[in-house]
């Protein structure tokens, strides 16, 4: 769309601006661009994914089996020395040419000097940009990074997930954002790039250590306190049997647990892939949490830090009666009972009001702090003072102390 005046375009112009075009004078010339871009993707939850039987791997890059189709795929570095066998075994049998890179999947190795490695092994594969895939297989870290460099790559090349983490699975994993850490800021330089699938097999659990299925769950349980009172009920009853195991074996209540969880975050992300309106209720327990996880020593997981943060933003809830006494110790009993600290001594009052400042700045200009409304709903302050961020703390010490909660 063009906005002059016939005045600015005449029909034959002089000879003295045969070489040269003069702006015409204020407003002069102004061109106005709008383009939309459709965005799909897909997520599957699916069975015996690196069984060669299972061809949704094999039909996500390409791949038919009779060959003629290349991927660069991306493992997590422990991933690998669990699953590299059959993984190889997988893309042999679908008769896939594919280039291999391992890789640490740690956050202190979450840099932007680890997207750069990503997009060499693209370029030294010779990678086609729009016909053949990158397929990365790890945690939510390593899907950051290979995501943030398929986004960059040539500005943009397609690519798959392969989540083999809870917190992958039910939160990196179903999202569009990518991003890498820099200095002690949590996810500082990052895009908005969509995978073309993301294909999610609960087997992968059964391998990983406790710690990080509490990892997990602590996402779960965000959207549980800011979505689905259902969801909240169903891990009060269940929280006790969650493991590896049971998570993999996938039954009816863990399936349950797990396509709550992912259809809640879904719900809330797809309206605002791009982040247009601030005010998000999937922000819970991510406030405080970004600014210091990684100031802990040793750092603190991803679910750790946020599990921290939703036990004083459900301390700040009870504070302004958005929630009774008696749920806000249920909730902090659940966060607890996965496995995950209700505090730590990182989380001070001081650095709490570091944290906020720099949610302010994130969130341009204000709070917009996300507390429960009552257990499943969600409401946004944008008032939390120094004062009530000090008797959050003091709240959620005095039920540690009383219970014997978690207190690292």
């Amino acid at each position: 769309m063009t906005e002059t005046t016939a005045a600015a375009l005449p029909s034959r112009l002089p000879s003295r601006l045969t070489t040269a075009f003069d702006i015409p004078r204020p407003p002069g010339l102004t061109w106005y661009v709008q383009a939309q871009q459709p965005i799909g993707y897909e997520i599957s939850l699916t069975r015996g994914l690196l069984s060669p039987a299972n061809p949704a791997l094999a039909k996500a890059v390409g791949a038919d089996g009779r060959g003629g189709v290349r991927a660069l795929v991306v493992v997590d570095r422990v991933v690998d020395e669990l699953y590299g066998t059959a993984l190889r075994a997988y893309f042999d049998a679908w008769r896939t040419d594919a280039t291999w890179v391992v890789m640490p999947g740690d956050e202190e190795t979450k840099s932007l000097e680890q997207v750069v490695e990503v997009t060499r092994a693209m370029t030294e594969m010779g990678i086609l940009r729009r016909t053949e895939r990158v397929v990365v297989v790890g945690g939510g870290v390593l899907m950051d990074v290979v995501g943030m460099a398929a986004s960059l790559y040539r500005r943009g090349a397609p690519y798959i997930r392969v989540p083999t983490t809870l917190i992958g699975q039910v939160d990196a994993g179903v999202g569009v954002k990518t991003g890498v850490n820099d200095g002690t800021h949590k996810n500082r330089l990052g895009t908005y790039y969509a995978p073309e699938v993301t294909l999610i097999d609960p087997e992968f659990l059964r391998t990983v250590p406790a710690r990080h299925i509490a990892n997990g769950l602590a996402e779960i349980i965000k959207m549980a306190l800011i979505k689905d009172a259902d969801l909240f009920r169903l891990l009060e009853e269940t929280v006790a049997h969650i493991s590896s195991d049971t998570l993999a074996d996938c039954g009816a209540a863990m399936s349950e647990v797990v396509s709550r969880a992912i259809a809640g975050m879904l719900d809330e992300l797809e309206p605002n892939l791009w982040e247009g309106v601030l005010e998000r209720s999937v922000d819970y327990g991510h406030t405080f949490s970004p600014s210091l996880e990684l100031r802990a020593d040793p750092p603190l997981l991803h679910g750790e830090a946020v599990g921290v943060d939703m036990a004083v933003c459900v301390a700040l809830a009870a504070g302004r009666q958005y929630v009774s006494t008696a749920d806000a110790h249920r909730a902090l009993a659940l966060i607890a009972a996965a496995g995950l600290p209700l505090t730590h001594p990182v989380f001070t009052p001081e650095l709490l009001q570091v944290g906020l400042a720099d949610a302010v700045k994130h969130r341009d200009g204000l709070q917009r702090l996300p507390l429960t409304n009552g257990i499943g709903s969600c409401v946004f302050v944008n008032d939390i003072t120094a004062a009530e961020l000090s008797r959050a703390l003091d709240f959620v010490h005095a039920y540690a102390d009383q219970t014997d909660g978690p207190d690292q």
